[in-house]
């Protein structure tokens, strides 16, 4: 049986985002090439996006401080 890979477009909707390449990630390299098509495998994507930093992490403007 064949491997099956994840093309950008599966990676996108498996990330539950729309369009993987005009987001601006950068995505990991790929676990194929055929031509210029790139292709993942799901467990690389899923180790690359468990990696990721989470949302605001590192970025952003310093909370402000309550007063007592």
């Amino acid at each position: 049986m064949a491997e099956r890979f994840l093309s950008v477009g599966e990676v996108a909707e498996r990330l539950g985002i729309r369009n993987a390449s005009q987001r601006g990630l950068n995505l990991p390299e790929p676990d194929a090439l055929i031509g210029s098509t790139r292709g993942w495998l799901p467990e690389t994507i899923d180790a690359w996006e468990a990696s990721r930093p989470g949302r605001g992490v590192g970025g952003g403007r310093p909370r402000k401080k309550q007063s007592d």
